[in-house]
């Protein structure tokens, strides 16, 4: 069964529950001015920021706009909510937006934030004897699949001199995963934070390896091409915003800890270890980001985990041409 009848099939079915609660976007309706702005987030990052700070919502209220915020649990899903209309902006890291163009989701690529590598990791217990990625081989590895952390899993293991087929994925949801990785039922676990300070914190993982020098991991502000076409003039605005709030963010990473904890339900330390390696900026698009683009998306579809060869560049925004 490939990605794509998967992808298809899902979408499907998410449409349904979309049309009986009329949650289609409006910004869809051909001709028609903008009354209301309906954006996906993930409780742990910037868009969840910027829903807890209101200036978004305030200044689309000045233009008689609408804010309808919703809440997705992870990337890909959010990705699907974007594709059939339910939405019209995101914020996923690296790897969803590829598998979503495979999976033919008209989506573009609005922005990015500044890359945060340092943000995801491989870790192993505290007492593992293995002490280098190298050391990996024929070990049990949890992750997510098709994640921004497998590609950094898929080039660590290369740098290493390793191939994926020696190790054993277990592919397993942050939350199945930190549970597998606390009862000692996999060797190391690849994930990102906040889960990544997380288990730092309570549990004393040590890092192996971050993916620094390896992949950039970036935050991709995304939009449908359809609203980003059509209403080129909130888009930008939407940039303008995260801008703002990355430059306030970057000074003030008590209150940032202090709303994502409200957020998340994690302490509040916590969200203070990581914010320490993560660097808030947001910047437009350009050609090298696109191009580091394409060999994520090469990778996976090398390793047979996107089916047929994405074309990244078809997701530029036409304002960046």
């Amino acid at each position: 069964m490939t990605y794509g009848y998967i992808w298809a099939r899902r979408t499907l079915r998410l449409m349904v529950v979309l049309v009986a609660m009329g949650l289609f976007s409006q910004a869809l309706a051909d001709g028609q001015p903008l009354k209301q702005l309906n954006i996906g987030f993930q409780k742990a990052n910037i868009l969840a920021l910027l829903k807890a700070r209101g200036t978004l919502d305030e200044a689309l209220k000045k233009q008689g706009i609408a804010t309808r915020w919703t809440e997705f649990t992870a990337g890909p899903q959010m990705l699907e909510g974007l594709n059939v209309g339910s939405i019209d902006l995101a914020a996923t890291g690296d790897a969803p937006p590829a598998f979503a163009q495979a999976a033919k989701a008209d989506l573009i690529y609005l922005a990015h934030n500044i890359p945060n590598p340092k943000t995801e990791a491989i870790l192993v217990p505290k007492d593992s004897t293995v002490r280098n990625v190298a050391g990996l081989k024929g070990k049990r590895v949890a992750l997510n699949k098709g994640s921004d952390v497998n590609y950094l899993l898929i080039e660590a293991l290369k740098n290493a001199g390793l191939a994926y087929t020696d190790i054993t994925p277990v592919y397993l949801a942050p939350s199945d995963a930190r549970a597998a990785f606390q009862r000692g039922s996999v060797d190391a676990w690849v994930i990102w934070d906040p889960f990544y300070a997380e288990v730092e914190t309570n549990a004393g993982a040590r890092r192996l390896q971050d993916a620094e020098g390896i992949v950039p991991h970036y935050t991709f502000y995304l939009a449908s091409r359809r609203f980003a076409e059509d209403h080129p003039d909130i888009a930008k605005l939407v940039f303008e915003q995260l801008a703002q709030l990355s430059t306030w963010a970057n000074g003030h990473h008590d209150e940032v800890a202090q709303d994502l904890s409200k957020s998340t339900g994690l302490p509040q330390p916590i969200w203070l270890r990581a914010l320490a390696r993560m660097p808030f900026g947001t910047e437009r698009m350009t050609d090298d980001v696109f191009r580091q683009q394409q060999s994520l998306a090469d990778t996976f579809t090398g390793m047979g985990l996107i089916p047929a060869k994405v074309d990244v560049n078809h997701a530029r925004w036409s304002q960046d041409k």
